[in-house]
């Protein structure tokens, strides 16, 4: 447990790390400020492609051997973006660092595998948070790391943790694992490997640089364009292959239907304060909203929030084991939904923006924690890691998303001070209206998830998928 989940931080960590350095990649890397931006949007497209693909490949060659595999681009990445001095090694670097994202939804799936019943919820629990907790300390220790010593450092840092995993992994996970054991005898779906992964970057390339290139352009409408056919076509092709990449008829029924849609949503409610709190921070006094703290301050603030979702985890396993892992999920958005409410009252002060970053993610990690027990109860032990995949993907989705929603509407209300065009406080308070709205809607889709009457995780029989549930989907 203490393994996996510490994999899974390093992992979440990466996805944070050059955050303290946004506004000093284009003279890092000589380059304008529009290439820069691509160093995040490459590490985002990667994890969205690779995330599926390797679920899909843990299930067929066993999961103990992809978690060591997915620890290699890390550690690649990471010794790429330390020597680089201009920015494709970067881009590349960092595209081999969201390959790695792949850990945490494996790592849950290998739970299933070595853990006995008693112990897998509050497991299932720690691991998933993993990805928040990573995201929460990895932005203090970025941007301290980024004050006080070369830049550099960050990514000779992260290929050290990359070697550490994969020494962690080869020594305490059992080999060969349970899963390991079982015959698949399946064959990798590479056509519809292919298929995702254009959809995807289709899609998800034009909701992370809409606002560059304008909403309205034809790059970005025909790019959704693009996306939408593609994905049809694909959805086609998944549901006549023999052997698809993501079962769609497993993933169409309810139970996961509703839990992967949830995940959506809960994304877009994590990510939106994630967005908003550090930009309060940061501003300055001058604005009479702004907290005028600094990046370093900013991170040590929100530190707290990811530390809170290490804490709320076990107790959101317990809270599965009572109550089952739907009630779970429904007060994590209620949760959300609360500390969103919280900050409309509390935005005014770092002590109240502190209170509101560890409410949010509390709810953040009774939800994570609980969606990965709702999957893998409705899906065959061969298929849980793929499932698991897809569920981490469509959390991916929601932040995306909401990134892109946050950006328009902090871009369209401003404000302008010394010459500098700022959000206004106006755009803050819509951004924690919307914020709050979408974790409301999680948790009355929560609700609505049929689930089993034993509140317990059960292994689902492959045939199962030919029963009434999968006919009623």
């Amino acid at each position: 447990m203490a393994t996996l989940a510490f994999t899974g931080t390093v992992a979440a960590i990466m996805q944070t790390l050059v955050t303290p350095l946004i506004s000093e990649l284009p003279q890092l890397l000589h380059t304008s400020a529009s290439n820069a931006s691509w160093v995040i949007t490459a590490t985002l497209l990667s994890a969205a492609v690779f995330v599926p693909i390797s679920g899909r490949l843990g299930d067929l060659v066993g999961k103990r051997p992809m978690l060591i595999a997915s620890c290699v681009p890390l550690l690649l990445g990471s010794v790429l973006c330390a020597l680089a001095d201009s920015v494709v090694p970067m881009i590349i670097g960092r595209a081999l660092q969201g390959m790695g994202m792949g850990l945490v939804p494996i790592g849950i799936s290998l739970l299933r595998d070595v853990l006995p019943p008693e112990r897998l919820g509050s497991a299932i629990a720690l691991v998933s948070a993993s990805m928040g907790i990573g995201g929460g300390l990895g932005l203090p220790i970025a941007a301290g790391v980024a004050d006080y010593a070369s830049w550099r450092v960050l990514f000779w840092g992260t290929a050290v943790l990359a070697v550490v995993i994969i020494g962690m992994l080869w020594t305490v996970i059992p080999a060969p694992a349970a899963a390991d054991r079982r015959p698949v005898g399946g064959r990798f779906d590479f056509v519809g490997a292919i298929g995702l992964s254009a959809g995807l970057v289709c899609l998800l390339l034009p909701v992370s640089k809409g606002g560059d290139w304008g909403w309205g352009s034809t790059r970005t409408l025909g790019l959704f364009a693009a996306s939408a056919a593609i994905l049809m076509l694909w959805a086609r092709w998944e549901l006549r292959v023999t052997e698809p990449l993501v079962d769609l008829r497993v993933t169409a029924r309810p139970r996961v239907l509703l839990t992967n849609l949830a995940s959506v949503l809960v994304g877009f409610g994590m990510y939106a304060q994630a967005l908003i709190v550090p930009q309060l921070l940061q501003l300055p006094e001058a604005t009479g909203y702004g907290l005028g703290q600094s990046m370093l301050a900013m991170g040590l603030w929100m530190a707290p929030g990811g530390l809170m979702m290490m804490v709320v985890s076990p107790f959101g396993g317990k809270l599965s084991a009572a109550r089952g892992p739907k009630f779970t999920l429904a007060a994590g958005a209620l949760t959300i939904a609360v500390g969103y409410g919280l900050a409309l009252a509390l935005m005014g002060s770092t002590w109240g923006v502190l209170v509101v970053t560890v409410v949010c993610n509390s709810g953040v990690g009774l939800a994570y924690g609980a969606m990965p027990a709702l999957i893998m109860s409705a899906v065959p032990l061969s298929e849980t890691a793929s499932a698991n995949s897809f569920n981490t993907l469509m959390r991916s989705l929601g932040t995306s998303v909401s990134a892109a929603v946050m950006g328009v509407v902090l871009s369209q209300m401003t404000v302008t001070l010394g010459g500098h065009t700022l959000p206004s406080e106006g755009a803050f308070r819509i951004g924690l209206v919307i914020g709050c709205g979408v974790a409301l809607i999680a948790a009355a889709v929560a609700a609505v998830i049929p689930v089993p009457p034993a509140p317990q995780l059960r292994a689902v029989p492959a045939t199962e998928a030919d029963g009434a549930e999968a006919a009623t989907a």
